[in-house]
């Protein structure tokens, strides 16, 4: 599916996502390039890049590609923090943004990719996004 770049629903990526195991805030560490499933039809304001973990208590929940190439934070959102949540009956790393009310819960496709599924408080809980291990 993310290879396909093709657009996705969130009823059609629930029930996949549901099936996914969880992962370790160990698991999560480091920098991954993200991607999300709409078909390359919503325009990217920011020229979003992905995420970086470096540590469970500092994140960047936002990296963004500058105009020279180079990868930056996105500092307009803040930064975050990993812990452990239950969503969705399984216990899996968790991105919670300082200083917005957005979670992000991730689960293992393989041992470099990820799906992660955003929760905006006051929003449905339908935002997925993948991310792919930045070596």
């Amino acid at each position: 599916m993310i290879a396909s770049g093709k657009a996705y629903s969130a009823e059609e990526l629930m029930p996949l996502y549901e099936q996914l195991e969880p992962v370790s805030i160990e698991f999560m560490l480091g920098t991954w390039r993200g991607g999300k499933f709409d078909g390359g039809s919503e325009p990217d304001p920011i020229n979003w890049y992905g995420k970086r973990f470096d540590s469970a208590a500092h994140a960047e929940p936002l990296l963004v590609r500058a105009k020279d190439g180079s990868i930056q934070a996105y500092t307009a959102l803040g930064a975050a923090q990993l812990r452990e949540v239950k969503f969705a009956g399984k216990v899996t790393a968790t991105l919670i943004y300082d200083k917005q009310p957005i979670m992000d819960y991730f689960r293992k496709v393989n041992d470099d990719v990820v799906i992660g599924l955003g929760d905006i408080k006051g929003k449905p809980t339908d935002f997925f996004f993948h991310l792919t291990r930045d070596n």
